[in-house]
């Protein structure tokens, strides 16, 4: 306990320097007849404080399954959201869709919201657990090396994080509050396929006419992605009996046999044509060499990039298993959907093309990926009931998630990152969206 309030003193003395340049203005800019004028210099004032803010990130270790680290970085950040003067909450898990990998009890979710003089709702959404065990920490901590800042979970999302805090205090500088609402949520289980927070994103979505997702903005080039591929798994255990092997093969049940034939009868499910992909990627089978196994198991990836694709390979998978090799043996199969696809629509791609025009006003290019590659993202669930466009990727640039020592992000695409996502909010709080 005392080490944990000594290190989450630490990482907020880091970020609490930073608060004389987050104060609030009193008064509107000159400027701000000019706004992308103001909004630069902000973003360029505020370069250092969204470093500062990815240290002390960094520095606390929160892993999907670490609950003492979740909740030290979710008060680290909601008392951050309070500073800057929002409406905040620390919501405990509930209704939790339980998956093989789901803890116990999930992290946290950090929700605030920033009420404003228009009728505009705008959404920023990033997460703050990563994929590390407890103790890693030391293998990757925080550093700046040339252009890059290295650091456990800096790209995979602590800066997604800071972006947003900075965002919200960037706007706060040139005293614009032309919103409605402006709501920021923090996840603390995207690792892990947001068992209980899923539902909170997709409720968040409906209410929303944009939904802005920190994740990286790309590798080495800027981009927006409008399409990510939804997540499926099949769990498949089989149970036989056991013998021995070489006195009594006969009297067994070879659960390895059986599970051989189911995965061969299933590997031609993918479907190339429509972007459904089921490869079978993880199996185990028996205890002993001369016993005949009396249990085995498998487990297959799934993506897909339409939801009714999730209930035709869940019907064809439980189809197929009736068909044994071995009539004594017993099968189960479990279907998870840990992610739906997002999918592009006609308003993500106008909002899009006008994310464009504004990077290019700082003399920047933006690609738009609107065809999903085979990730998921929390911005699926967030679009699954949505009334206004989702874009995901406006996060920094980046590289190295979830390895051990190589995890960065790119330094000179913090102003160009911040600029854009607070002229975005500016825009779609005049109504420009397209």
């Amino acid at each position: 306990m005392l080490r944990c309030s000594r290190s989450r003193a630490a990482a907020l003395a880091i970020i609490m320097t930073a608060l004389p340049v987050l104060a609030v203005t009193t008064q509107t800019s000159p400027a701000f007849a000019a706004p992308q004028e103001a909004v630069l210099k902000q973003a360029e004032a505020q370069r250092q404080a969204l470093i500062d803010t990815m240290k002390a990130l960094v520095s606390i270790e929160s892993g999907s399954k670490d609950p003492d680290g979740l909740a030290e970085i979710a008060t680290l950040i909601a008392d951050r959201l309070k500073a800057l003067g929002g409406e905040v909450q620390q919501i405990e898990p509930k209704d939790v869709y339980r998956m093989q990998d789901t803890p116990e009890k999930p992290g946290k979710v950090v929700l605030a919201h920033f009420t404003g003089t228009g009728t505009r709702k705008i959404a920023l959404i990033a997460h703050m657990d990563t994929v590390y065990l407890k103790g890693m920490l030391a293998q990757q901590p925080f550093r700046i090396e040339g252009d890059k800042a290295y650091g456990l979970g800096i790209a995979d999302d602590k800066h997604g994080v800071a972006l947003a805090l900075t965002t919200v205090a960037l706007l706060k500088e040139l005293n614009f509050k032309d919103y409605g609402t402006l709501t920021v949520m923090i996840n603390g289980d995207e690792e892990i396929s947001s068992p209980a927070s899923r539902a909170l994103l997709t409720e968040l979505g409906t209410e929303q006419d944009a939904v802005f997702s920190l994740e990286g903005g790309g590798i080495g080039t800027d981009q927006i992605i409008l399409a990510t591929a939804g997540i499926g798994a099949v769990a498949l255990k089989v149970e036989g009996k056991a013998s021995h092997a070489g006195a009594a093969p006969e009297r067994g049940v070879n659960a390895l046999y059986e599970l051989a034939h189911q995965i061969l009868q299933m590997r031609d499910l993918s479907d190339p044509k429509l972007g459904l992909k089921l490869n079978w990627t993880v199996a185990k089978a028996g205890t002993n060499r001369n016993v005949v196994p009396a249990e085995a198991t498998a487990q297959a990836d799934v993506r897909m990039l339409r939801m009714a694709d999730f209930d035709r390979i869940e019907k064809t998978v439980k189809e197929r298993i009736a068909n044994k090799l071995l009539p004594d043996s017993k099968i189960e199969a479990l279907f998870e959907r840990r992610r739906p696809p997002l999918q592009p629509t006609d308003a993500g791609r106008a909002l899009a093309a006008r994310a464009g025009a504004i990077y290019g006003e700082i003399g920047q290019k933006l690609s738009v990926i609107d065809k999903a590659g085979g990730g998921g993202t929390d911005a699926a669930f967030a679009g699954l009931k949505a009334k206004g466009p989702v874009l995901e990727g406006l996060g920094l640039r980046g590289f190295g998630a979830h390895s051990n020592d190589a995890e960065y992000v790119e330094l000179d695409s913090v102003v160009p990152r911040l600029y854009l996502l607070a002229r975005l909010i500016m825009d779609v709080s005049a109504g420009k969206t397209k």
